[in-house]
């Protein structure tokens, strides 16, 4: 279940204030304010469900006398037709809530959905799935909290969780007389004793001058397969290996079976595809 933190609740405001929410004309114009509806979230697609609890808040913040509940909890599998959540009060406010409760909806399980599929590539295999920082800004927190929903595991959620020395961080520090060895030797040397160092390394070379250094996790960037392979021997368990570029759902077996511990995936949230859901509204009664 997703904690609604203010930095949540902010989002949701923003959302709504993006789509003026409340200065609709057309639901003011034809929606008689004591009209009360019943709304059913319903899945039109198969995929896996998350954000069920952020879209409810959506509805609330609307209106406060909204009724929401959750039919199905995140993770949960989806066919077609099942009842997401059900939401019942003034038709208006249902109406003026919609879009927003469905976007943060059909984006997060998006995200789950395409998660899932890369678990289940990789099932039986101890490399697990994890993302990236590639999200939307501003998203980070659902985007990730969707990854997990889906059955994968979150890599760093903002610079501060880690030290993560790329390609340009190498380049910068080669500049000043450092290699490899060197620059993450100072990272080690540096860093708090809380945070843990991990290096790009692009062939064998790299990542055995990482691996002398005592890097904590080495990731390999758009190695082969074969390459990969010998890295797992050389390493043989003295850091965590991960393995990043250019890995698909229809490589990510593959490479999980070179016996990498991690696989990085910046398509779970930089390239998604919504999941289909749509509210079915019924108008049935009027409220005073």
């Amino acid at each position: 279940m997703i904690h609604l933190t203010p930095e949540v609740q902010n989002l949701i405001d923003q959302a709504l204030a993006e789509d003026q929410t409340f200065s609709d004309p057309t639901t003011h114009s034809l929606i008689p304010h004591n009209l009360k509806g019943v709304g059913l979230v319903r899945a039109k697609s198969v995929g896996v469900l998350a954000g069920v609890d952020v879209s409810l808040a959506v509805f609330r913040r609307v209106d406060p006398r909204l009724c929401g509940e959750a039919l199905m909890e995140d993770g949960a599998s989806l066919v077609p037709g099942d009842s997401i959540a059900r939401v019942e009060g003034s038709a208006a406010s249902i109406l003026r809530a919609e879009r927003p409760a469905l976007n943060f909806l059909q984006r997060m399980s998006g995200i789950a959905t395409d998660t899932a599929r890369y678990v289940k590539a990789v099932e039986g295999l101890k490399s697990k799935i994890v993302d990236t920082r590639k999200t939307v800004p501003g998203l980070r927190y659902l985007d990730k909290y969707a990854v997990r929903a889906g059955g994968g595991a979150n890599h760093r959620m903002n610079l501060a969780d880690g030290i993560l020395i790329k390609d340009n961080h190498i380049a910068a520090l080669r500049s000043r007389g450092l290699n490899l060895k060197e620059t993450v030797l100072l990272a080690l040397e540096r860093a708090s004793h809380t945070v843990k160092v991990e290096v790009e390394v692009t062939n064998l070379e790299e990542l055995g001058e990482a691996l002398e250094a005592g890097a904590h996790i080495i990731m390999l960037d758009n190695m082969s397969l074969d390459t990969m392979r010998q890295g797992v021997e050389m390493v043989n368990g003295r850091a965590i290996l991960e393995a990043s570029g250019g890995i698909n759902l229809e490589t990510a077996r593959a490479v999980a079976e070179t016996g990498v511990d991690l696989i990085s995936i910046g398509g779970l949230t930089h390239s998604v595809k919504a999941l289909d859901i749509s509210l079915d509204l019924e108008f049935n009664q009027e409220v005073g």
